[in-house]
């Protein structure tokens, strides 16, 4: 079994980098993948408000089962989209040590 960390993205993203062109009947996974992003975003858009409910609503588990859904959902957009979870780590790399206030004024 693996071990349970933040590397479990990567092993995700890997899986549904693999369902790339696959029969949309036969994966949840390629049936978003062929709806392209259109279709994954407006499934993230879904599960973030899920997300939100859950967290004003519900207990942890149902928060952490939510951030799941909303995770995948999001790793599906990246990949229809042709981003890899590295880009976004670099994104998060750069940001490292600086101010959230800062980083948003860095924006405009």
């Amino acid at each position: 079994m693996s071990e349970i960390d933040a590397t479990i993205l990567d092993r995700l993203f890997a899986v549904i980098e693999s369902r790339k062109g696959a029969d949309p009947s036969s994966s949840w996974t390629a049936k978003l993948l062929a709806g392209g992003p259109e279709a994954a975003a407006k499934k993230v858009g879904e599960e973030s408000v899920e997300t939100v409910i859950a967290a004003l609503t519900q207990d942890g588990d149902a928060l952490a089962n939510e951030s799941a859904d909303l995770l995948y959902h999001l790793l599906v957009l990246w990949a229809a989209k042709g981003i890899a979870p590295e880009d976004v780590w670099r994104a998060l790399q750069a940001r490292e040590g600086t101010s959230g206030i800062e980083e948003k004024a860095s924006r405009n």
